[in-house]
């Protein structure tokens, strides 16, 4: 035999051998079998989670749909009378009422005004937290924590108390300034100075989450930018508009777009400090629009057709929002 027929011998397999389980399998069939087993696995981890937001928000979002599409008043829920569905009546009936559309449009403005207001008192004390010792940092987060902590009525409460016309402290010591206008002065009678003084609460009880948020993310920064910026001669602002800012853009966008939401949204504060929307509504948001209708006029479905309209505002809000950050080639 020569030296090419038994090498050749020795490279073939033996006829009788068994070749091993699972050996005939093509090896890309078991890697993807196993790229799909992996791809649902995440899925089976979110699953409670998803069950449980499923039950606390699509239905009743699902709910709050189907009533603004039905005839649902007190005479529907004692069942007094039928049921029936009206398609789009109520929203015909919603949008061609005056009043709504100027709760609509005050709201926008106001819930703007919060916003603005919140991000630029949270902003400016998380920078003034990285410059301040440990005691004044201490004091100022603990009492800024507080005043997130507390609750929405009882923090309205004590806001209306301090700029009470009679007993309330603000007023005494305007006019001990000097300004006798303030004597006995009603902050709740004048519509825009009912609207500051329920922004003025807003902001107290929202700026916190803001504070503490870009605070975290300041610190986040190099130190070396930051030094090396404050040796280029730049002022804080500086600092803050050209280095800090585009840093901290995703976190500025989540603390604007639940701003947002939650400035959008006031209800305790309107109702609380301006005894359910004010002299004659004049300071009707649409949250406390939507509870009038619903509860005050018992037009549960105009009631829930607000509420509708609330939702797709707030989503267009935050769309056009995230679509302008994009534009400006941000990640999110």
């Amino acid at each position: 035999m020569s030296a090419g027929t038994a090498q050749h011998a020795r490279r073939a397999p033996a006829k009788g051998r068994r070749s091993r389980p699972g050996s005939t399998v093509p090896a890309g069939r078991r890697s993807g079998k196993g790229a799909r087993r992996g791809t649902w696995t995440p899925w089976l981890y979110l699953a409670p989670a998803l069950v449980v937001l499923g039950g606390l928000l699509v239905y009743p979002i699902y709910q709050l749909g189907l009533i603004s599409f039905l005839e649902y008043t007190q005479a529907q829920v004692s069942g007094g009378a039928p049921t029936t569905f009206q398609g789009f009546a109520n929203y015909a009936e919603l949008f061609g009422d005056s009043e709504f559309w100027n709760v609509a449009v005050a709201t926008l403005l106001f819930a703007a005004v919060c916003v603005v207001s919140t991000l630029a008192v949270g902003c400016a004390l998380a920078v003034l937290l990285t410059r301040v010792r440990a005691i004044p940092r201490l004091a100022l987060m603990l009492a800024a924590l507080g005043a997130w902590a507390t609750p929405a009525i009882t923090g309205s409460t004590v806001w209306v108390f301090l700029f009470d016309p009679d007993f309330g402290p603000v007023n005494k010591v305007l006019v001990w300034f000097g300004l006798s206008g303030f004597e006995n002065y009603s902050w709740t009678y004048d519509r825009y100075s009912a609207f500051a003084l329920v922004l003025f609460e807003v902001v107290w009880c929202s700026f916190p989450f803001v504070m503490v948020t870009v605070y975290a993310g300041i610190r986040a920064i190099p130190t070396e930018v930051l030094e090396a910026a404050a040796l280029d001669g730049a002022s804080t602002w500086r600092i803050w508009r050209t280095v800090m800012a585009p840093m901290l853009r995703p976190i500025l966008v989540v603390v604007t777009i639940q701003s947002i939401i939650w400035d959008f949204k006031v209800f305790t504060q309107i109702y609380v400090m301006t005894n359910g929307g004010g002299i004659a509504g004049q300071n009707m948001v649409l949250n406390v629009y939507a509870y009038q209708k619903a509860f005050a006029s018992s037009q549960y479905s105009l009631g829930s057709a607000i509420g509708v309209v609330m939702l797709l505002i707030l989503l267009a809000v935050t769309l056009v929002y995230l679509r302008l950050l994009r534009r400006q080639g941000e990640e999110l």
